[in-house]
């Protein structure tokens, strides 16, 4: 295997990330080190977020400490074909870290053809010792605001009563942006440089906004079937007809329901494109076979 970059982690909210809070996400702490990547070619490689290491240009040491690591060693001759990404951590603008945590390597991703998931790269990595970052939560579909709130949970390695980390970074292991990348979005605290255990992932209960009370009531199995054999039977089926699918059944939702669900929620204020977007990931659920 060559050298090979590391992917751009975009903000929240553009382009290249819309649409991912959609689906099961992962919110992890988002560490300030240096980039750095580790993978097998006759022998431990190692890169930065640019470049190719070798022992006579190295970043900060890192190729050096790397070759002394036997457990890199061992985790390779298993798993030739992955790839580590991580921090190596080292003094960089936020400088409140455990005194204990610098000159270590936290592995964030895990790449062979894509991203894999922390539920089974954590396996990987526990078999060898080899240290990763631990998400601080698991959220389905979470609005804006209860990210926001994680980024005051962001004290992983961060010294007792020295505020909190840099940001997060939220990671939907099924999301696919729409060029087809597998992009993560990233919150960034705007005044995190004036502010100075690896467990269960916990799943945080969010209160249920309008756009998933609906989606929960309205979008059933039963629903969705009924418009997929209505266009099956006046049209036929292949893959070209999806957004013919999602457009009659948001169509439908709206023209037949609104009604129902205004009156039930007392007159509630709706993001009409984030329950479009909703009901986009229901219908996945319930007929997966057609995606």
């Amino acid at each position: 295997m060559e050298f090979k970059k590391y992917q751009h982690i975009e903000r929240l909210e553009t382009d290249d990330t819309e649409g991912i809070e959609i689906g099961i996400c992962y919110i992890f702490p988002k560490i300030d080190g240096t980039n750095s990547t580790l993978w097998w070619n006759n022998g431990i490689q190692a890169g930065s977020r640019s470049r190719h290491l070798t022992l006579n240009d190295d970043n900060h040491g890192f190729l050096a400490w790397a070759e002394k690591q036997a457990r890199f060693r061992k985790f390779f001759k298993k798993y030739p074909n992955l790839r580590l990404y991580g921090e190596w951590l080292i003094p960089h603008t936020l400088r409140t870290y455990e005194d204990t945590a610098w000159q270590k390597y936290y592995i964030f991703d895990v790449f062979e053809n894509f991203y894999i998931s922390y539920e089974i790269y954590r396996e990987y990595l526990d078999e060898f010792g080899i240290e990763y970052i631990p998400p601080i939560c698991r959220i389905k579909n979470p609005t804006k605001e209860k990210l926001i709130k994680q980024l005051e949970k962001n004290v992983y390695l961060i010294k007792d009563g020295h505020g909190v980390g840099e940001g997060i970074v939220i990671k939907n292991y099924e999301y696919r942006n729409k060029f087809g990348r597998q992009n993560w979005a990233k919150i960034v605290k705007n005044d995190f440089k004036s502010e100075h255990s690896k467990f269960q992932v916990t799943d945080v209960a969010e209160k249920l906004t309008p756009e998933q009370k609906i989606i929960s009531k309205y979008v059933t199995d039963m629903f969705v079937e009924k418009e997929f054999a209505k266009i099956k039977a006046e049209h036929g089926w292949n893959s070209k007809k999806i957004p013919m699918l999602f457009g009659l059944l948001y169509h439908t939702l709206i023209k037949e329901e609104s009604w129902n669900f205004i009156k039930e929620l007392k007159n509630p204020t709706i993001d009409f494109q984030r329950l479009n977007q909703l009901m986009i990931a229901e219908i996945k659920r319930i007929k997966p076979e057609l995606f």
